[in-house]
């Protein structure tokens, strides 16, 4: 799947830069363009991969807008047409996608990637996408309440919400900063992972991602390679999405695999997710990934019908992702996934940030409630 990436804010601008790095380095080709817009100068100062540009230099010096996220707005709104030159060239015809990358708790990030993905919406045809970080437990109250009006007016402007939660994909006992550089990396391998594997690339870089004609195992066809029109149909259905990794040690011989394929598929979804509890969803892609010999047919359909079933959903697509690789491994990926427990509790813990209590009884309702008003 080919796209542009836009990371906004400090930590939109350092998983951008990853994401580049990752296709880069594994010689994928789904990354066309990467751009990283930031009010602070020196948090541009330490991005290598990617182009920058800074925004609200007459409001705020280069200095950044702190936690303020309505002032991100306000800078975003004035400068958005400087941003929209600076993508002359970046988001090209070969595009089939925009993701607008962002932390939603800071501030440059939290305001402005939403009036951003608003404005791309009315210049391009391809789906936009925001890949929005929420920030983790224990990350105080401002934090909070900017990503409980951050993620409510991005579910409203984008084609889908990518939510990946700061508490899911560190390891315990980390420091801080620690915890933030894993994350940022599992962030680029998985998503990584998901944009490569909508591409046909042959013998490059580290991996080796055969081409989409039909192949056999064992006198048997193959399963369907997937390309990106699935991974567009799956975010279809809007809100928010989430996506779900395992992997496990694979055998040479696919026969060997099958339960193998089922058991990475299920850590995957209920373990492996980044929006934990989030299991149930309108839609769902699942990707098995490894070696063409390895990956069990029988396997992959077995995990997707268990998907299925585990969802609720009946458009569950399916399919395979060649790659040179000694482990399977497993991506789920889930649209309309707004029912989860995680998400509701953060959501409360953003209302009671803006001093008002209470919870919704329908939590698909939780982003429409006026405690959380719109960024703009």
């Amino acid at each position: 799947m080919k796209v542009a990436l836009i990371g906004v804010g400090q930590a939109g601008g350092k998983v951008t830069e990853r994401l580049a790095r990752f296709d880069a380095k594994m010689g994928f080709g789904a990354v066309q363009g990467a751009l990283a817009i930031n009010s602070a100068k020196s948090d541009l100062a330490g991005l290598e991969f990617v182009d920058t540009t800074l925004i609200g230099a007459d409001r705020v010096n280069g200095h950044g807008v702190g936690a303020d996220n309505e002032l991100g707005t306000e800078i975003m709104q004035s400068d958005s047409q400087q941003v929209i030159d600076a993508l002359d060239g970046r988001i090209t015809s070969s595009a089939e996608a925009i993701f607008v990358v962002a932390g939603l708790g800071g501030g440059t990030g939290s305001g402005g990637a939403p009036v951003l993905v608003h404005r791309l919406q009315r210049m391009y045809d391809v789906p936009v996408y925001a890949l929005g970080i929420l920030p983790g437990r224990n990350e105080g109250s401002l934090y909070q309440a900017n990503a409980g009006r951050s993620l409510k007016t991005l579910l409203r402007e984008a084609d889908a919400t990518l939510l990946i939660d700061n508490d899911a994909w560190h390891e315990q006992g980390e420091s801080v900063e620690g915890a933030f550089e894993t994350i940022n990396r599992k962030i680029a391998q998985r998503v990584g992972l998901l944009l490569a594997s909508g591409e046909a690339v042959e013998g490059v870089g580290e991996s080796s991602v055969t081409s989409k004609t039909s192949r056999t195992r064992g006198g048997a066809a193959a399963a369907s390679v997937v390309d990106s029109s699935e991974i567009i149909n799956t975010l279809r259905s809007g809100g928010v999405a989430t996506l779900g990794y395992a992997s496990a040690a694979a055998a040479e011989d696919s026969a060997e695999n099958i339960n193998t394929a089922l058991t990475v598929s299920r850590q995957a979804l209920l373990t492996g997710t980044s929006l934990p509890d989030a299991t149930t969803a309108d839609s769902a892609l699942l990707i098995v990934a490894g070696k063409p010999d390895a990956i069990p047919r029988k396997g992959v359909e077995r995990a997707r019908r268990w998907v299925e079933d585990e969802t609720g959903s009946m458009q569950v697509r399916g399919g395979d992702f060649p790659l040179e690789s000694d482990q399977l491994a497993a991506l789920v990926l889930l649209g309309g996934a707004e029912r989860s427990d995680r998400l509701e509790a953060f959501m409360e813990r953003a209302r009671e940030a803006k001093a008002d209590d209470g919870s919704d009884d329908d939590p698909t309702e939780q982003f429409a409630e006026d405690r959380l008003e719109d960024l703009f």
